[in-house]
Formats: C-alpha cells, structure tokens, sequence
C-alpha cells in the first residue's frame, strides 16, 4: 500500500467507517483505546450508526526507555508479553511485576472515570470492533483483544488506520476479521501519518465518550429491557 497522511483521528475514525459499513454486523459496538483511539471510534461508531465504549490496555514500558514496549496489561489484568523483545529477557521478574501493578492502577484511574459516563456494554453474542488511532507494536491492541475475546462476541473485528506490516499476522490471530487502511513498510510511529496528531486528554476523550452516550444510550436502554 502507498503510504499516506490522514487529516486527524477523525478524518481517518470515518473511512475505517466506509469500509464496514457494508458489512453484516449484528449489534454492532465499537471499543476504542483510550485515549488516542476514542476520537478514532467515535467517527467509526457515528458512520455505523453504532455504539461507542472504551476498552482498556496499557503498555509495559521497558526501564529507561518507557517507549519500548516489552508487552501490555489488558483491565482484566491479563499480560501480554512481546516474546521478540529482547529487553523482556533483562527485566526482573519484580520490576515487571511493579511495571504491571502500576499500570492496572492506571487502568482502574481511567476506569472509574469512564465508567462515570456510562457503564460498561454488553458484549455476548454482538459484533464487537476494537480500535485505536493506530498500531506500532500491537501490544496494547493484543491485551485489549485478549480481554474482549473472553466476552464471547459474535465476531470480534479491529479496525486500524495503520499498522507497519509485520503486525499484520499476529493481529489477525487473535481476531477475525482485521481492516486496516495502510500498512507502510517505512514506518516509526503513528503520528507519522497524520498531520493532525495532539495528544488527547482525559476530559476531550471523556467528551466523546458522553456525546456518542447521549446519542444512542436511551436507545439501548430501551432495547435491553
């Protein structure tokens, strides 16, 4: 594929959009990953007319350098572990065990404050698409999907702007059906590929989070009782 920009989350959250939404889903329910990814889902959720909630991963930064991820902590507290990391086999055992009671307390943070806004959606037996603004290791989206796939979904789908290609096949074992807009072979990190890409707060995530709520949380109330 021709390497390209995307305008911002948005622009990019909307074609990933266009391209499922002829798709056969059942129930559709997009799963974004906070934070970058929420302004991505919530143009995707807006195209398919589909509800919008938080799935939430964090990275297991590597000592002295956070940005090398030696694997990711799904909510649930499942660990995914980046077995190509050669860092993986320096760290301690009690340093990854701090690394990953650190970043739960972060996900419980951001989950009380997500949660505030709605609770948690259904996931048995629907089609469920799990997004982010993009992919560079896949650590984060693979605890993510760990974490989904035990709530037995119809389908579970991720839907990525981008991804560099060698995360193309370990993505797709742990889904089933992977759409993706672009997979360079030049690729560092996924800010590259927009020309709008600041970071995301809490409260503008939250602000998503609420209007997308606001529009189809009464319908689904609705229809569960």
């Amino acid at each position: 594929m021709s390497e390209r920009v995307f305008e911002d989350r948005a622009k990019a959250g909307q074609e990933l959009g266009a391209r499922l939404k002829n798709l056969p889903l059942t129930r559709p329910v997009v799963l974004a990953i906070p934070r970058g990814g929420v302004a991505t889902g919530a143009a995707l959720a807006e195209v398919l007319g589909a509800e919008l909630d938080i799935v939430l991963s964090r990275k297991l930064g590597a000592p002295q350098q956070p940005e090398l991820a030696l694997g990711a902590v799904g909510e649930d507290g499942s660990v995914y572990h980046e077995r190509t990391t050669q860092a993986l086999a320096q760290v301690s055992d009690l340093w990854l065990a701090q690394e990953i009671r650190h970043q739960l307390q972060e996900i419980e943070r951001r989950k009380a404050m997500f949660r505030a806004i709605r609770p948690a959606a259904e996931l048995k037996g629907r089609s469920v698409i799990v997004t982010d603004d993009g992919v560079a290791t896949g650590s984060t989206m693979l605890a993510a999907l760990q974490t989904v796939r035990l709530q037995q979904p119809a389908e579970l789908i991720v839907a990525v702007p981008v991804a560099p290609p060698d995360r193309l096949e370990p993505l797709r074992q742990h889904c089933d059906r992977l759409i993706y807009l672009q997979a360079p072979r030049d690729f560092y990190a996924v800010g590259q590929f927009y020309r709008s890409f600041e970071q995301l707060s809490d409260e503008e995530a939250c602000r998503l989070l609420e209007q997308r709520w606001l529009a189809t949380g009464r319908l689904v109330a609705e229809s569960q009782r």
